[in-house]
């Protein structure tokens, strides 16, 4: 990946429908290069993919928390997936170092949501606690791919 082609990722991290014509103008290349670099970078898997970026009110979601979850034993990401990707309230996980296993992201309707949500996830035999942090004011979010 080369300068020209994190630029072009710049433009579409700002806006992920801009025409080729527009980052082109941005970029200094043409509408048909800039297309070329984006299906390549696709093919490549650099772009991992398009989604909209919805506002969560928007589909109900007032409430929002982040709950680390600590299995007894060992777990493997593919268990920790296997056991919470099936929770419509979660739309996030991630394993994390320190004492947690997993740290879970949970969006709902509301309070009750959220506890009902951590209770399907201390469901799991193999929990042996959760701590749960709610949301209070979302400040700001980056899009991914824009730190540093």
């Amino acid at each position: 990946m080369d300068e020209v082609d994190r630029d072009i990722l710049g433009h579409l991290l700002r806006d992920g429908r801009a025409s080729f014509a527009e980052i082109g103008s941005g970029v200094g290349l043409s509408a048909p290069a800039v297309k070329r670099r984006v299906d390549r970078m696709r093919a490549s898997g650099e772009i991992a993919g398009f989604t909209a970026v919805v506002d969560p009110a928007a589909l109900g979601w007032s409430t929002e928390a982040y709950v680390e979850v600590y299995y007894r034993g060992n777990v493997s990401p593919a268990e920790l997936r296997r056991s919470l990707e099936t929770i419509p309230q979660v739309v996030g996980v991630w394993t994390v170092s320190g004492d947690a296993d997993a740290l879970v992201h949970v969006m709902a309707r509301n309070m009750a949501d959220v506890e009902a949500c951590v209770e399907q996830v201390r469901q799991n035999m193999r929990v042996d606690r959760t701590r749960s942090s709610i949301v209070m004011t979302r400040l700001f979010e980056r899009p991914r791919g824009t730190a540093g």
